[in-house]
Parts: C-alpha cells; structure tokens; sequence
C-alpha cells in the first residue's frame, strides 16, 4: 500500500525514537471509505533520563491533525507500556504490532513480533468477546443502525475466533469473511467503502442478530477448546522485559 506523504512525516518528526509505526483502524481492517481518517499507531522509546529521574516521561504520545487533505490520528506509547498491554492480552496492541501497513520499522519491531506467539494465551478471547458485545450494544442504542457498527462487531468476534482456533492474528475482515462466508458482510463492506457508512442498515439488525449470537458461541466455544495457554509463560515474560531493557538502552535504533 502506498501511504500518504503525512504519515512517515508524521512519524519522523515524532519527539522520541520510534521501535515503529504501523496503521491500524479501517485501513487495516479492510474497509476504509474514501474520507476514513488515518490511524497510525507505534511505539516510543523514552530516554533513561525521563525514566529514571523524577521527570516523569510521556508514556502515551497523540497527535491528531487535518490538513484538508489526510486527517492523521497518532498514537504511541512507550516501549514498557506497550509490552506491558501485549502481555495483558491486549488485542489491540497485538494488531498493531502485527499490521502488514508499515510506514516505519527497526530490527527491534522485528524482533518482538518474533516474540508474539509465546505471548498469546486463549484469554485473549475475553478482548474480543468485549469489543464486539460493545459494538452490538452501540448498535442496538441507534435509532437507525448503521453499517459501521455492524461491520465493527463481526470484525472483532472473527478476529477472535480466528486467533483462538489458529494462534494467528486476521483483522482483515474481507479475508476473515473468505472463511465465515457471509454474504451480507460482503455488501456491507462495499457500502462502507463507498463511504455510506452513515446509512442506515438495508435491513433489520434482528436479521443479522442471529449469526452474530453464533459467532459470540463459537468463540466462547473455541476459548475453551483452544490450544493456547491459560497465561503467558514466566519464561516468555522475562525475554519480553529484556528486549525493553535493550532497547531503551539503544536509544530505540531508529534511523533518523
């Protein structure tokens, strides 16, 4: 994919060395419309001294900006926070971490995806489950349900299945529905593409209400069946917080 100019911009004026910078949001998930902002999402290094000292560092760095033509939403966190969600099985961390739409990248990015798989336990079901059970609830509040909430919510409940039945991550919803095949999802996406996801949904959410209950089964099913550990192993924990050791000692190794 080619990305807009703002983005490595955005990322290369970033004020802490960068581990990298990735895009998340509608982007990655494989339905982005014509006018969907840009979410880029990495991780920081803060220097020793912001750590150490009594200066407290900047843990969570943002940036949102329009400039007419690319809106730019930028969020990063620094390296210990964000290994430190990884470990909580934060799937939204895991995703960015693992998004193929790369604007920025260090051997350091590379080597904690290599890390990815001992992290991953079967209570990663219990983000997703969340997220989508969310997203229904939101979806149920509107007056004229729309199509971006749907598609949100069969996003995430395939995600998780997919992870917990593979150990592989998939936000991609147009791949995971290549496996679900729901043809439904296939006309939602091209609507949201177009940019109509404001509209109103073509039909009732209690027509779709019924595979979603049981893709939420399936899930809570395959939490129970999956061949992922119950927690990540201390072992695992330990490389984990020696690669942030190294790393903040590094600087980040980001080429400037």
């Amino acid at each position: 994919m080619t990305f807009p100019a703002q983005l490595p911009e955005a990322a290369s004026a970033h004020p802490f060395p960068l581990v990298f910078a990735t895009v998340s949001g509608a982007h990655l998930y494989g339905f982005p419309s014509p006018d969907s902002d840009w979410d880029l999402r990495g991780v920081h290094v803060l220097p020793l001294a912001r750590v150490l000292g009594l200066d407290a560092g900047e843990e969570t760095h943002s940036l949102t900006r329009d400039d007419g033509q690319v809106e730019l939403d930028l969020v990063t966190h620094d390296v210990r926070k964000f290994t430190a969600l990884l470990l909580k099985r934060n799937g939204y961390v895991l995703e960015q971490l693992l998004s193929p739409l790369v604007v920025q990248t260090t051997p350091a990015h590379a080597e904690l995806v290599t890390l990815v798989p001992g992290t991953l336990t079967r209570h990663h079901a219990h983000h997703y489950l969340g997220f989508t059970r969310n997203q229904w609830a939101l979806l149920e509040k509107e007056d004229k349900p729309r199509v971006k909430p749907l598609l949100y919510a069969f996003r995430t409940v395939l995600t998780g299945l997919h992870l917990l039945r593979t150990g592989e991550v998939e936000p991609n919803l147009e791949v995971l529905n290549a496996e679900a095949r729901l043809p439904f999802l296939t006309d939602l996406i091209a609507l949201k593409r177009e940019g109509r996801e404001g509209e109103p949904l073509p039909e009732s959410p209690a027509v779709y209400r019924a595979e979603h209950l049981r893709l939420v089964r399936e899930l809570e099913e395959a939490r129970e069946a999956s061949h992922l550990p119950n927690a990540v192993p201390e072992g695992v924990s330990r490389v984990v917080s020696d690669w942030v050791v190294r790393v903040r000692v590094a600087g980040g190794g980001t080429e400037r």
